[in-house]
C-alpha cells in the first residue's frame, strides 16, 4: 500500500482532499483545521487526504460498525457519533473468543499446509502444555474445536472473507492486469493459477489469487478463457480495464494461433486504445529458461545423483550442506517432477558443482557410472550451464522483487539483454571472465589432456547464447511497444516533451513548469508521486500511471504459491476439493488480514 504524500495547499487534489461520502462510510468528518479526516469514534486525526489511509485506519480499529449496514442505520449512527453518544463494541463472549482463537489456529494449520487432522495434534500439544503450566486454565480449551470437519470449514470461511474484501476493492481498480501461471503445480493434477493486480485512483496496488482453474477439466484453451472470464465478472472486473497479461510460455499459453493469449487479447479493449500488453518468461524464468540452455541433458544427470545420495548417503557429512538446501525448498518428501524443478536452479547448479568430487568419489564407493566425469564434453556443459543460470538467477532476483513498477523490471530485462550480447562475444573470444565455472572447467582439463586436443567449443555455446536471446526478444516485445510510456512514467520531468504523443504534451510541459512537483518528485518515490498527482489537472498522466502500475513488476506472488506447493506437496497431493485448494492457496499468498470479527460474529458478506 502506497503511503500517502503531503502535498501543498496550492497542489491539493479535490479526490485527495476530504470526500462527503468517507462521513458514512468511515465514520470521519472533516477537521475544522488542517487537513486529514477526524474520526468520529476515536476523535483521533487521521493525517492524511488518501481513501487508502482513512479505510485502513476504519477496518483496524473501528470494524465493529459494519453491523450497520442499512442506510438508515448508519446515518442514525453517525448522527449519535456527532452528539458524542460513542455506542459501546460488544465485548466477545467466551464463545466468540473461542471462535477466534479456532479460527487463527485453522489459518496456522493452512500457512503450514498441514493435514486437516493436525488441528487435534496441536489441541493435545496446548492441553499438555496449560496442564504443567497453568492448570487452572486448561478449562479454556474445552470451547476450541479443532476437530478436521471444523477446521476445514473454518479454512473455508476464511477464504470466502478474504475473497469479499478483494471482491469489494475491485471495484475501485481503474486498471488491473492478470498474471497466468500453469507452471506452478507440481502434485497428482495440474491447475492454473490466475492472479490479478489491480490499481485503484490513489494508485493503491494490490495483488491477490483470483481463482485457480482445474485444467483437468478444463482442458481446451475456449474453456479456460471461459472460466476465466466468469472469475472476472463474478470479481466485477471488466475486460475494458484490462491493462496486461503476464504468461508462462507454454503453448497452451503464447501458441501463435490457438494460446489462451490471443483469446484473450481479442476479448479484451482497453481504453484510450491500448492494447493488452502480453509478456511471457517473466514467471518462473530460470525454470523455463534453462530448457533452452541445457544442451546435453545435464540436470537428468544430475538428478539420478540426488535420488542415490537421498536413498544411499543421507549420513555422509559432505552431503548434508545440500540435503539441507533440498529439505528447505521442498520438504523430505519429494516427486520427480519437483526435484528437476529444483536442480534447474542457479543455486542448486553451483552448490552442486561444488560437491562434483565428492559425488564422484561416492558414486564409486556405491557401483555406481561415472562416465560423465570423464566426458570432456560433458564437464564443459555443465560449467558453461552453472554459468548461465547464474547469470539468469540474478536476473531472477531482480524481478522477484516487488513494488517496483514495470518500467524497473523492464529495465533489468534490457540490461541483461545486453549483458547476453556481450556474454556471446566474450565466448566466440574464448574470453572466459563472464563463465568462471566454464573456465575452472577448462583448466582442469588442461591438466589431463594433451596440448593439441581441443578441449572448449566455443560455437557450441554461442548458439546457446544467441537461441536465449531470441527468446527473450519474443518474451518481452510489448513492452518493448510501449517503451516511450515507460520512460513518461519513470521520469516525467526528464522526458523531452517533442517525444512524447501530441495528446499529453500540454500536460508535460505543464507538469514540468510546476516546481511544487518537482520538489515531490525529488523527495517522494514514484507511487507516492502520481498518487498525489491531481487527476483533473493531468488526467492523461494519471491515466498512463495507473496503467503503468497495474502491470506486473515482479514474480513475486507466483513464487509464493510455487514455493508454498513445493514445500507442501506430499499434503497437497491428497485428495483436496478446488473449493478447498483455493482456499489453501488465497491464505498462503495474500498479505491481506482477515476480518476476525466478521468472522466471528458471522458477518462474512456472501458473493456469487
Amino acid at each position: 500500500m502506497w503511503m500517502t504524500p503531503k502535498r501543498s495547499k496550492m497542489e491539493i487534489d479535490e479526490s485527495r482532499g476530504f470526500r462527503a461520502e468517507w462521513t458514512q462510510r468511515y465514520l470521519v468528518v472533516e477537521p475544522p483545521e488542517g487537513e486529514g479526516a477526524l474520526c468520529l469514534v476515536c476523535r483521533r486525526l487521521v493525517v492524511a487526504t488518501g481513501e487508502p489511509d482513512v479505510r485502513h485506519h476504519y477496518e483496524a480499529e473501528h470494524d465493529y460498525y459494519e453491523r450497520y449496514v442499512a442506510e438508515g442505520e448508519r446515518a442514525a449512527l453517525v448522527e449519535r457519533l456527532r452528539q458524542g453518544d460513542l455506542p459501546e463494541a460488544a465485548p466477545l463472549t467466551p464463545e466468540e473468543r473461542a471462535a477466534r482463537a479456532g479460527l487463527g489456529l485453522a489459518r496456522l494449520l493452512a500457512l503450514k499446509g498441514c493435514g486437516w487432522g493436525e488441528g487435534d495434534f496441536v489441541h493435545r500439544c496446548m492441553e499438555v502444555m496449560l496442564r504443567d503450566v497453568l492448570p487452572d486454565h486448561v478449562s479454556v480449551l474445552n470451547g476450541i474445536d479443532l476437530s478436521p470437519e471444523i477446521t476445514r470449514q473454518r479454512v473455508l470461511d476464511i477464504n470466502q472473507n478474504l475473497r469479499s474484501q478483494l471482491f469489494n476493492r475491485a471495484k475501485d481498480f481503474k486498471a488491473y492486469s492478470l498474471a497466468l501461471d500453469d507452471q506452478a503445480f507440481v502434485a497428482y493434477e495440474n491447475y492454473l493459477l490466475v492472479f490479478v493486480r489491480g490499481v485503484g485512483h490513489d494508485l493503491e496496488v494490490q495483488e491477490e489469487l483470483l481463482t485457480i482453474i482445474n485444467l483437468t477439466h478444463h482442458f481446451s484453451v475456449g474453456a479456460l478463457m471461459a472460466a476465466i472470464l466468469e472469475a472476472l465478472q463474478t470479481a466485477g472486473l471488466s475486460l475494458q480495464r484490462m491493462v496486461g497479461l503476464t504468461t508462462t510460455h507454454t503453448l497452451r499459453m503464447i501458441g501463435e494461433n490457438s494460446g489462451l493469449v490471443s483469446y484473450m487479447r481479442e476479448k479484451a479493449v482497453s481504453p484510450n486504445c491500448w492494447n493488452v500488453i502480453h509478456y511471457s518468461g517473466f514467471l518462473h524464468l530460470e525454470l523455463l529458461s534453462s530448457y533452452d540452455v541445457d544442451v546435453n541433458q545435464i540436470v537428468n544427470a544430475i538428478s539420478e545423483w540426488i535420488v542415490l545420495i537421498k536413498t544411499r548417503g543421507v549420513r555422509r557429512p559432505e552431503f548434508q550442506a545440500l540435503l539441507t538446501e533440498s529439505e528447505s525448498e521442498h520438504g523430505e518428501r519429494v516427486n520427480g517432477r519437483c526435484l528437476n524443478n529444483w536442480l534447474r536452479k542457479g543455486k542448486t547448479l553451483k552448490l552442486i558443482f561444488s560437491l562434483r568430487k565428492e559425488i564422484k568419489t561416492f558414486l564409486v564407493s556405491i557401483g555406481a557410472t561415472t562416465v560423465h566425469f570423464t566426458d570432456k564434453e560433458w564437464l564443459c556443459d555443465f560449467g558453461f550451464l552453472v554459468d548461465i543460470m547464474d547469470h539468469l538467477r540474478e536476473l531472477s532476483e531482480l524481478l522477484r522483487v516487488s513494488k517496483v513498477f514495470a518500467a524497473a523490471a523492464f529495465d533489468h530485462i534490457c540490461a541483461f539483454e545486453v549483458k547476453l550480447n556481450l556474454l556471446q562475444r566474450h565466448i566466440e573470444e574464448k574470453n572466459l571472465t563472464h563463465f568462471a565455472t566454464l573456465s575452472q572447467v577448462v583448466d582442469e582439463l588442461k591438466g589431463h589432456l594433451q596440448e593439441d586436443e581441443k578441449i572448449l567449443d566455443p560455437d557450441r555455446y554461442r548458439v546457446v547464447i544467441c537461441r536465449l536471446q531470441k527468446e527473450f526478444e519474443r518474451h518481452f516485445k510489448d513492452l518493448k511497444f510501449i517503451k516511450k510510456d515507460l520512460e513518461l512514467f519513470a521520469n516525467p520531468f526528464s522526458f523531452k516533451p517533442e517525444y512524447a504523443p501530441i495528446s499529453v504534451r500540454v500536460e508535460l510541459t505543464k507538469l514540468q513548469a510546476n516546481t511544487n512537483l518537482w520538489n515531490e518528485y525529488r523527495t517522494k518515490d514514484l507511487g507516492q508521486f502520481y498518487a498525489g498527482l491531481s487527476a483533473e489537472s493531468y488526467p492523461i498522466i494519471k491515466g498512463v500511471a495507473c496503467k503503468v502500475a497495474s502491470l506486473f513488476d515482479s514474480s513475486k506472488i507466483c513464487e509464493k504459491a510455487f514455493s508454498y506447493l513445493t514445500r507442501n506437496q506430499h499434503t497437497l497431493s491428497q485428495p483436496l476439493t478446488d473449493e478447498h485448494l483455493h482456499a489453501l492457496f488465497r491464505i498462503a499468498t495474500t498479505e491481506t488480514e482477515p476480518l476476525w470479527d466478521d468472522l466471528v460474529r458471522g458477518r462474512n458478506e456472501s458473493n456469487p
